[in-house]
C-alpha cells in the first residue's frame, strides 16, 4: 500500500484534545469528528486547507493525553492517509491500528520533511520518500497482521470479516 500526500507539520506533544477537542466528544460519528480535526492545534485551519490523502508529520509523543479513540477516527475520517512522527503515545499507537489509521515512527523523516513537501509512504516496506527533496527514510514496516487491520478498516471490521 502506497500513501501519497502533502505534509502538514506539527510539533511535539500534540495531545488528543488538540486532535479532537473534548467539546465534540458527544458524538462518535466519523464525519462530524473530521470537521473538527486539529481545530485546537497551532494550525486550526488544517481541516479547511488539507487535501484527501495528505499526511500529518509530527515531532515526539503524538497523541498523548486521554485514551480516546475519537482522535484517530477524526484523523482518518478527515482524509489523512497516515501519520509520521518521531514517537507516538502508546495508547494512540494501538488505537490508530484498531481504527485502521496507518502510523509510522521515523525521527529522521520528521527532521527531513517541511510543511508542504510531497510525501510518499510505502506501508509494506516502511519507506518514506520526500518527493520534494528526493530523500528517502526508513521506518519500521507495518507487520502483516496490522496491515490486515488497516486493509479491513480497523479491528471491528477485521473481526466481522473473520466471523462471517
Amino acid at each position: 500500500m502506497k500513501l501519497k500526500g502533502k505534509a502538514w507539520k506539527f510539533g511535539a506533544d500534540i495531545d488528543t484534545d488538540a486532535i479532537i477537542p473534548a467539546r465534540y466528544l458527544n458524538t462518535s460519528e466519523p464525519s462530524e469528528l473530521a470537521r473538527h480535526c486539529m481545530e485546537d492545534s497551532k494550525q486550526p485551519d488544517f481541516i479547511k486547507k488539507m487535501g484527501k490523502g495528505d499526511i500529518i508529520v509530527a515531532d515526539k509523543n503524538f497523541g498523548c493525553g486521554s485514551s480516546r479513540e475519537h482522535a484517530p477516527i477524526a484523523i482518518k475520517a478527515a482524509g489523512v492517509s497516515c501519520v509520521v512522527a518521531k514517537t507516538f503515545a502508546r495508547i494512540f499507537y494501538r488505537n490508530s491500528f484498531n481504527m485502521g489509521l496507518p502510523i509510522f515512527e521515523c525521527p529522521e523523516a520528521v527532521d527531513g520533511i517541511t510543511q508542504g513537501d510531497a510525501i510518499e509512504v510505502d506501508a509494506e516496506k516502511g519507506i518514506i520518500k520526500n518527493l520534494t527533496t528526493n530523500k528517502t527514510y526508513r521506518a519500521a514496516a507495518i507487520p502483516p497482521f496490522m496491515q490486515e487491520l488497516i486493509a479491513s478498516g480497523g479491528l471491528m471490521e477485521w473481526v466481522k470479516k473473520k466471523v462471517a
